[in-house]
């Protein structure tokens, strides 16, 4: 049975408010307080929120659902003042989906929301007496001496959870796998969430930074963009750095036949959801690489129009989860074999992040290269596609750099 925790709000006479502001810097700038941010970011345009209008926990297979019929129902209740018109103004919802049926799904309408599109800078109020409350702007501060420790699955564990998994791919069980391992920080000051931030859009500009309910990161990987009736979908798989490959990495994942595969598998999952909600569907031939700062991914971005149904963005993110790029191929048998050899409970990792507004349009990443803040202990995780031919080792490593992101951020003097 499905666990519905919703925070009652009274929505006498209260309106949400929506205008045009001047912001002259960075829209992370506006976040006042070390807790509680709200955040969807790329290359300086996004939306961050701060304050709690309305919020909803839940979980069971149709999380997605309840979200969606939620925030309409908070909408309702609201009286919405937003001559803009434009994508993510008026009520605005952060989302962060868990990954499996029984992993809390969150969902906050923040009071007060910041945006920028990189020309229209917007703000939207949700007030009784439409008077914005601004942030009380508190200093930020470095988390301080980081130590770590295993935590539920360690690099040995997870070394012998790929051997396994190989195994079972190779008696052709399923074909692929994404098997993740998860690390413990420790820091010696509560961890201000507003300090990763700031550091992972800083060096990873080109990914998608966010903070939802405690979960921070920055994903390189859009499950999902709805802009009207025209989609996008940026999907990546495979992976390789100059350690494991030397300076030729692009060209040598190009060339990776193991890569290619794991890549095909990503790649069919998302376009077979989407063609079933798509009039028109671009999906190109062969992946590009991806260069990050410490990886280099495979990469097709996908486009395409929706037919009249024109699902929201959050139902098709909730359709397209979880992906052959963070699950596996088939589906449900990854998710089974996921079960059996990972020892701990993703949470939020791995699925769906992002925003929606009342007109359904929106945009959700995935949650990769995040942890879980709390005080200051920080959860981080990260995996890797398995297929027949991969190797353990490797495999491990692969985790690891997947994690310098935060160890970065949380190790930075600022």
């Amino acid at each position: 049975m499905a666990l519905v925790t919703a925070v009652p709000t009274t929505r006498l006479a209260v309106t949400a408010v929506s205008e045009r502001v001047d912001l002259t810097g960075a829209l992370l700038n506006e976040l006042g307080r070390p807790t509680g941010t709200l955040c969807f970011v790329q290359a300086g345009t996004g939306f961050v929120g701060w304050g709690e209008y309305d919020r909803l926990t839940t979980t069971g297979p149709d999380a997605a659902e309840q979200i969606q019929r939620w925030f309409a129902g908070v909408c309702d209740g609201l009286r919405i003042d937003d001559p803009l018109g434009t994508r993510g103004s008026g009520p605005l919802a952060f989302v962060s989906l868990g990954f499996d049926d029984d992993d809390v799904s969150v969902a906050v309408v923040p009071s007060t929301v910041i945006g920028s599109d990189g020309v229209t800078c917007l703000r939207t109020t949700i007030r009784s007496n439409h008077v914005p409350i601004a942030e009380r702007a508190l200093p930020i501060r470095p988390p301080g001496r980081v130590s770590y420790a295993d935590a539920d699955l360690s690099v040995a564990g997870f070394t012998c959870a790929v051997n396994a998994a190989t195994a079972r791919i190779r008696a052709g069980e399923l074909q692929k796998v994404v098997l993740a391992h998860d690390l413990e920080a420790t820091t010696s000051r509560p961890v201000d969430e507003r300090f990763l931030l700031h550091h992972l859009a800083a060096a990873y500009p080109d990914c998608w930074t966010f903070a939802v309910e405690g979960l921070v990161g920055a994903s390189p990987e859009l499950l999902i963009r709805r802009s009207g009736d025209l989609i996008a979908s940026r999907v990546l798989a495979g992976t390789a750095w100059k350690e494991h490959t030397g300076d030729a990495v692009s060209a040598g994942l190009l060339g990776s036949a193991k890569d290619i595969a794991e890549h095909a598998y990503a790649v069919h999952s998302v376009a077979e959801v989407l063609a079933r909600a798509c009039d028109e569907l671009d999906i190109p031939s062969a992946p590009v690489p991806l260069e990050l700062a410490n990886l280099t991914h495979l990469s097709t971005d996908i486009v395409g129009r929706l037919d009249h149904r024109a699902p929201t963005a959050l139902d098709l993110a909730a359709r397209l989860h979880p992906t052959a790029a963070v699950g596996g191929s088939p589906t449900t048998i990854a998710r089974q074999v996921i079960r059996e050899l990972e020892p701990m409970h993703r949470g939020r990792y791995a699925a769906p992040v992002g925003w929606m507004d009342s007109r359904g349009d929106g945009d959700f990443a995935i949650a990769l290269r995040c942890a879980q803040v709390n005080g200051r202990s920080v959860r981080l995780m990260a995996g890797c596609g398995i297929v027949a031919d991969s190797q353990p080792d490797i495999e491990a490593r692969e985790a690891q750099i997947k994690m310098i992101p935060i160890r970065d951020a949380l190790e930075s003097r600022g």
